[in-house]
């Protein structure tokens, strides 16, 4: 059985605090300098089951039908939280953070685009899948530490058509958050493009 959780968490990658009406959007003092504003997940990724779904949806047997499965798990996590409101989703966008063009051809298909499609039938969020784009090949980030893997997507994205995204409140759809770093420079990126937000949203959290 998985639990989904029933509140949000910082950005600190030890001991991330539950956020508070006091904090400013998703992020406690000590966090203040991440490029994310926030993030939404809905499960610990420690548990076996979460492990598993996440592990079929990604490589083989390549279930591409469990983006409906793990959608749902994010919507419950929005309901719980109260996120389910024209507030929280008003004038913004979903992007999924984007494959190399190799990896998109041996898997056959983006698991995060695969997740933005279900949520963005849900939440009536419009989907743009073709503005941020990954145009380096990089290492597998589960090999690497957290200094190799922000070394690693060092100039990894570009943005495309920064006129659909300007001023809008962007969420990065990716299927788990470990350090933070392959958002953190997708976030950077999105920002200096003329993106007003950058929130992250993930089926799991690591850690």
């Amino acid at each position: 059985m998985l639990e989904i959780l029933d509140c949000d968490y910082c950005l600190c990658e030890k001991n991330p605090l539950r956020v508070l009406p006091s904090f400013k959007n998703g992020k406690c003092s000590k966090c203040q300098d991440k490029e994310l504003s926030g993030l939404y997940f809905a499960i610990a990724y420690k548990k076996a089951l979460t492990k598993t779904l996440i592990y079929k949806f990604k490589y083989k047997p390549y279930i591409k039908d469990l983006s409906k499965i793990l959608a749902n798990l994010l919507i419950e996590h929005f309901i719980l939280t109260k996120k389910n409101t024209d507030a929280v989703w008003n004038n913004s966008i979903l992007i999924p953070v984007p494959l190399d063009k190799n990896k998109l051809k041996s898997r056959g298909y983006n698991q995060s685009e695969e997740l933005c499609k279900e949520l963005s039938k849900i939440l009536k969020v419009p989907l743009i899948s073709n503005c941020l784009i990954k145009i380096k090949e990089t290492e597998p980030q589960m090999k690497l530490n957290k200094l190799e893997r922000e070394k690693n997507l060092h100039n990894a994205f570009i943005v495309k058509n920064k006129e659909a995204i300007k001023n809008k409140k962007i969420f990065l759809v990716d299927d788990v958050y470990t350090t933070g770093s392959t958002m953190q420079e997708c976030a950077k990126v999105l920002k200096a493009s003329g993106a007003k937000q950058v929130w992250g949203i993930c089926i799991a959290r690591e850690g």
